[in-house]
């Protein structure tokens, strides 16, 4: 199948609307290229580990990318992009480009940069088609991305392991609400959760959350399943996960918090810089006591309890 990928250029300002936009569309999700990122990290290394041009200034502009299968009614999808993009009067403009893939040129994009990453005290994010012999007392997550996003190297995705790492003691009930690749899912179940329900909306990342839910052998534990945010759920919760973007976690704030058990846990991410005051105080409206914020650049994770 072929896809199209299209590239929307725009301030960190217009990183969430932008986002949203795309995931209305239909994408199920999107692929984030910040360059500030490496500015700061250069900044940290040093000019001895990353270039860094002197007085260079970071970057202002970010990428959000998007993927629409080429089909009948596509360029249609494209104009409503267009329109909603415009309805938003960000200054300056978004810019707007398209190129079209195949499914392996994705798969081999992701191959070029996706290594085995150490998380937090005992995880190991692993990607199938590398070597790992793994340390004394490490838990392995073993992932292919394929067509959905999460691979466990973005910051959004960093925190909420780390989160998870902390908080499961084996034997919780979790859901994981816009679960893409499926990692958290496959993470809270190899931590030792005893039932999991990974949720997303997009039918690719359904499938490829269930590739690696059988890839790391605990398809007896974690059940995937298409369906909007916790429309799915059927039994209360000790811990949910959700890491999307804020204006969603405020509409989930109130769902999860009927959903949770009492002394529940709802871990939020995907919180860009600046709207981590509006996603607080959706959480303490819906009797939430926040008791960690972490951040990793200009992201953003919640751990809230019910």
């Amino acid at each position: 199948m072929k896809w199209l990928e299209i590239t929307v250029r725009t301030t960190p300002e217009g990183l969430e609307p932008v986002s949203e936009i795309f995931v209305d569309l239909g994408t199920g999700g999107v692929v984030i290229e910040d360059p500030a990122l490496i500015y700061n990290l250069a900044l940290q290394k040093g000019p001895e580990e990353v270039a860094l041009q002197a007085g260079a200034a970071p970057p202002e502009l970010l990428s959000v990318k998007g993927y629409l299968p080429v089909e009948p009614g596509l360029e249609e999808r494209v104009e409503q992009l267009r329109n909603a993009l415009l309805a938003l009067r960000l200054q300056p403009s978004p810019e707007i480009s398209t190129r079209e893939l195949e499914d392996a040129d994705w798969a081999n994009n992701w191959k070029k940069y996706y290594h085995t990453t150490k998380v937090g005290e005992k995880l190991v994010v692993k990607p199938s088609w590398e070597n790992y012999i793994p340390e004394s007392g490490k838990v392995v997550l073993e992932m292919d991305p394929g067509m959905a996003f999460g691979c466990g190297t973005h910051p959004s995705t960093l925190l909420c392991l780390k989160l998870l790492e902390e908080v499961i003691r084996g034997g919780e009930i979790v859901y994981d609400v816009g679960t893409g690749s499926g990692i958290l899912a496959v993470a809270a179940a190899r931590l030792g959760a005893a039932r999991v329900l990974a949720v997303d909306m997009d039918a690719v990342a359904v499938r490829v959350a269930r590739e690696n839910v059988e890839l790391n052998g605990v398809a007896g534990t974690v059940r995937v399943v298409e369906g909007n945010l916790l429309d799915s759920v059927e039994r209360p919760a000790d811990i949910i996960v959700a890491n999307i973007v804020a204006d969603v976690i405020i509409v989930l704030a109130p769902t999860a918090a009927s959903i949770l058990n009492a002394g529940g846990l709802f871990i939020s991410s995907g919180i860009y810089q600046g709207r981590e005051d509006e996603v607080g105080a959706a959480l303490a409206a819906n009797g939430f006591t926040v008791l960690d914020s972490r951040r990793d650049g200009e992201w953003t994770a919640f751990l809230a309890r019910l």
